[in-house]
């Protein structure tokens, strides 16, 4: 069974940063694009980023852009999500996936536990 494996998350205060990072328990499925989805109480999941097998095309929400990166170490097998400048409106359930390279929550075929980011103002 496929595991995604999301780190990093915490409490941080406005303009801070963090990085999460995530770990497919499958070299099979790093082939994949790799998603982060974010989920705040009440709220429905919406996409934030997501990026290619290759690294060579991301895709980044208006909402982070400029504030947020997205990226990947194939020989670690890692993708990361570098966030800076983080406001209290991000604050939500992060979660890592993988799949098809595009926005659309139903192009990732699997998908992390989450971790939890918290910005408090």
């Amino acid at each position: 069974q496929v595991q995604l494996v999301e780190s990093g998350g915490g409490l941080v205060q406005a303009g801070g940063s963090l990085r999460l990072s995530c770990v497919p328990s499958s070299r099979t499925f790093s082939s994949g694009a790799m998603g982060w989805f974010r989920q705040a109480p009440g709220k429905e999941r919406k996409f934030v980023a997501a990026i290619t097998w290759s690294g060579g095309a991301t895709i980044t929400d208006d909402t982070v852009k400029g504030r947020f990166t997205i990226s990947r170490d194939t020989a670690k097998n890692t993708v990361y999500l570098q966030m800076n400048n983080l406001k209290p409106e991000d604050t939500a359930l992060y979660y890592c996936a993988t799949g098809r390279f595009g926005i659309r929550p139903n192009l990732f075929d699997y998908w992390g536990q989450g971790t939890q980011v918290t910005v408090s103002s």
